[in-house]
């Protein structure tokens, strides 16, 4: 076990950024040297921090091809982007075309999580603004994963949110075991048959309260919803001690906007051996 603690304690202080120097291996701010809109502009300081003039919804972007060739981040298990100030607009992290990580105004690091992704094929990543607005990016880096995860389901049927008309409670019960750094995972699909249906939301809350996880705060908009990609199928929550403690006095209610929820994990973090997710 505290082994365990040990290693968990060095994969927080690696995703916050400590001990990480513009020369280490997987400090990428540099790679970032371009736009998507060719109205959008770029310094790179002194510093080396980069001062982005940002459109709505164009991009800072980085190419990772390596000898014109995708390269492959099965490795690693996120890419944090730390800003110099506080983003004045929601911003979003793009991976390549299939993970996405929205963040609200108000933050000054946003971290977008691999696991559960195929990512051995990646050409660049993207930082989006969703507003005009000028963003001072002080560090970009790649975490390696240090761990597989164990899954434990703790719900399991077909809620269908709809127009926010359905939702459902995970008693506080099975958060007994949880602890900080396990992930909440959430399996669902999106309702991709309507056109009219143009975004999709999660909102997780602690039960009968208005409070929602603090694990994901940074992703949540202005009503306390996390977007969700139009094809995704599993988000996870990485849970902080006020989560636990909450989760286990009051449990989760979980309600949407045009999502289904089939099932309900806590994945636990694991050393060595087989686990019944060893991909994740």
């Amino acid at each position: 076990m505290n082994k365990l603690i040990t290693l968990f304690v060095t994969v927080l202080l690696a995703s916050c950024g400590m001990g990480l120097g513009p020369d280490d291996e997987n400090d990428v701010t540099s790679k970032f040297k371009g736009t998507w809109n060719i109205y959008e502009s770029l310094v790179v300081n002194p510093d080396n921090t980069i001062t982005y003039y940002a459109l709505p919804w164009g991009g800072l972007v980085a190419s990772f091809k390596e000898r014109n060739i995708p390269v492959d981040w099965s490795g690693y298990e996120s890419i944090r982007f730390e800003f110099a100030e506080p983003t004045k607009v929601p911003t979003q992290i793009m991976v390549t075309d299939k993970v996405k990580t929205w963040g609200k105004a108000g933050i000054t690091s946003l971290t977008c999580y691999f696991d559960g992704y195929d990512l051995k094929s990646v050409e660049e990543v993207a930082l989006q603004a969703s507003d005009t607005t000028v963003i001072t990016v002080k560090q970009v880096y790649l975490t390696p994963g240090r761990y597989t995860w164990k899954a434990t389901p703790i719900w399991a049927g077909e809620c269908a949110f709809g127009n926010w008309v359905n939702g459902f409670t995970i008693e506080k019960e099975y958060f007994e075991t949880a602890s900080e750094g396990d992930k909440l995972e959430f399996v669902f699909t999106t309702e991709n048959n309507n056109p009219d249906i143009t975004f999709w939301l999660l909102k997780t809350i602690y039960s009968n309260t208005d409070n929602t996880l603090e694990g994901n705060n940074s992703e949540l908009n202005n009503w306390g919803c996390a977007t969700m990609g139009r094809h995704a199928n599993v988000y996870r929550i990485v849970l902080t001690s006020k989560d636990v403690e909450q989760l286990r006095e009051h449990g989760l209610f979980v309600n949407g906007y045009y999502c289904t929820v089939t099932k309900v994990n806590l994945l636990t973090p694991q050393i060595g051996g087989e686990t019944e997710n060893s991909s994740y």
